[in-house]
């Protein structure tokens, strides 16, 4: 299996979630002291070091929040597709 460096690994996930912009996803977020925060919404921005995730809560209200990607390399954010709940960086698994 090839070794990829933190930077190269950052850089990757960018890349990916630049593509997706405009998609719908699954945020898992994990809080701490076992509390995970499951979020669905749309990618609306990227930027050098975090994307931005427009989400639809009751009564029609939008948020947005943001998240880094060197969140999602650490595992304490993980991004999954909306319908069927996959990861979409099973790569970063194996980096932990």
């Amino acid at each position: 299996m090839e070794t990829i460096q933190p930077v190269q690994a950052v850089t990757r996930i960018k890349g990916t979630l630049e593509e997706m912009q405009g998609d719908f996803v699954c945020i898992k977020a994990n809080l701490g002291r076992s509390k995970i925060l499951e979020r669905h919404g749309r990618i609306t921005q990227t930027h050098p070091s975090l994307f931005v995730l427009e989400v639809h809560e009751k009564r029609n209200r939008k948020t947005r929040a943001s998240y880094q990607y060197v969140d999602i390399l650490t595992g304490a954010v993980e991004v999954l597709h909306h319908e069927t709940k996959e990861t979409i960086f099973p790569w970063v698994e194996y980096l932990t």
